[in-house]
Parts: C-alpha cells; sequence; structure tokens
C-alpha cells in the first residue's frame, strides 16, 4: 500500500487489513512532519485493532527505494498479491500560477511513483498466477469545464497506463484497475493543497467510501474487473 500513513491511504489500509490481508503501509513518513501520520502510526492502529500491518519507508520518486521497499515487504510477508497506488502530491493552480518544480513534483510522484511501485511490485504478483494492482486517481480527470492543472494531468496519465497495462497482463491473470473517489474526500493532503476552495457539504463523501471499494478491486483478477475507472460510490 504506497502513500498509507494518511488520509485515503491510511482508510484503505485499514479495510484491506480487517477484510485479512496483512498490509505494508508504505510511505516517505517515517516520523511525524508538518502533516499529521507516519507509517508506524498508521501500522500500530491496524495491528492493535488485530490485524496484521508492517511499516515500510518508501519513496516512491526513487526506484532504489522502492526497489528495497519491495524487497523487505516479499522478505517480511512472503509475497504480495495486491498493490495500492496511492501516494500523490497535490497542486491545483492553473497553468500561469505553476511553477515548473510544481509541475514536475506532480509528474514524478502521481505518474512516474506509480510507473515505479508497479514495476517494482509485478515480478512479485506475476508469480502468484493471480493479482490485482489498484491506482488511485481523481474524477477531476475529466473535469474539463474547471479548467487544468498539474494534478489532474498527472492522474490522467496514470489512467492512460494502467489501461494499457490491463491488456498487457491479462495473460498473467492479473487485474488493473483505477479508483477515483466520486465526491470529494476531505483528507489532510486536501486541507494543504486544495487551496482554500469551500466544498459544498452534498459533494463531500467519507473515506470509508473508498476503503470498501478498494477492497473490492483487491479481490478482482484478470477474470473479473480489470482495465477500467472506477468510482467509490458507484
Amino acid at each position: 500500500m504506497a502513500g498509507a500513513s494518511r488520509g485515503i491511504g491510511r482508510t484503505i489500509a485499514q479495510h484491506l487489513a480487517a477484510a485479512g490481508a496483512a498490509v505494508a503501509v508504505a510511505s516517505r513518513s517515517d516520523t511525524e512532519g508538518t502533516l499529521p501520520g507516519t507509517i508506524h502510526s498508521v501500522a500500530n492502529g491496524i495491528n492493535v485493532a488485530g490485524g496484521q500491518a508492517l511499516p515500510v519507508v518508501c519513496d516512491v520518486t526513487d526506484e532504489a527505494s522502492v526497489e528495497a521497499a519491495v524487497a523487505f515487504t516479499v522478505a517480511e510477508l512472503g509475497g504480495i498479491d495486491v498493490l495500492v497506488a496511492n501516494a500523490g502530491v497535490m497542486w491545483l493552480a492553473p497553468t500561469l500560477d505553476t511553477p515548473l518544480k510544481r509541475w514536475e513534483l506532480c509528474l514524478r510522484v502521481n505518474l512516474t511513483g506509480v510507473f515505479l511501485v508497479t514495476k517494482a511490485v509485478l515480478p512479485h504478483v506475476i508469480a502468484r498466477g493471480r493479482g490485482s494492482l489498484v491506482a488511485i486517481t481523481t474524477s477531476g480527470v475529466r473535469m474539463t469545464d474547471l479548467g487544468s492543472n498539474a494534478y489532474w494531468v498527472a492522474k490522467a496519465g496514470v489512467e492512460r497506463y494502467y489501461a494499457g497495462l490491463a491488456t498487457e497482463l491479462r495473460a498473467h491473470n492479473i487485474a488493473v484497475n483505477c479508483l477515483a473517489p466520486t465526491k470529494v474526500v476531505l483528507t489532510e493532503g486536501w486541507a494543504a493543497g486544495g487551496g482554500g476552495r469551500e466544498i459544498p457539504s452534498d459533494m463531500i463523501e467519507p473515506p470509508e467510501a473508498m476503503g470498501q471499494a478498494a477492497v473490492w478491486l483487491a479481490q478482482q483478477d484478470a477474470g473479473g474487473v480489470t482495465g477500467t475507472v472506477q468510482s467509490s460510490l458507484g
């Protein structure tokens, strides 16, 4: 579970553990930072609740870090059946208000990061003979009437990448899907990167909806749902 120290990632990790999965809680957040939550606090909470979780340090922008995190997970848990790629950074400003470093950071974390964690886990999932890959995206990809920004562009790239990957992996019995919130999930990341936007109450959904949807997708293989972009409330 990449990007699991807070917000949607934390909720998905908790739901996967409650469904019986041994969860690698992976993130850069090894110690408390600007935003609350670490891999240790999430893993400890799961373990105290009776689940099984392993804190794993992982920087999705660093190939060596990703490969080390995957190797550690396989050594400790015995293999990988499911990947949820959730690590992300948000930047919702229009083009004229977007510095190049912000554009590149969004692409590096939100798109290249998905590629790196996916590539690293693939040999292990293929070895199991079935599995499920889930990338977290956003309904904003299709909201072109609201303009464009680095976050939505990167997530659109993820959707195209996973659509093609589903075809590549069908012969290996691996489901490949994207999952987006139907509405807005008010996470710590949203509070930090949402630009102060006020969200009407009828446009907010609880993070539990993403947790439940992720568990359902995690149970798929290539004979079930694959090559799709799913909405949490759908």
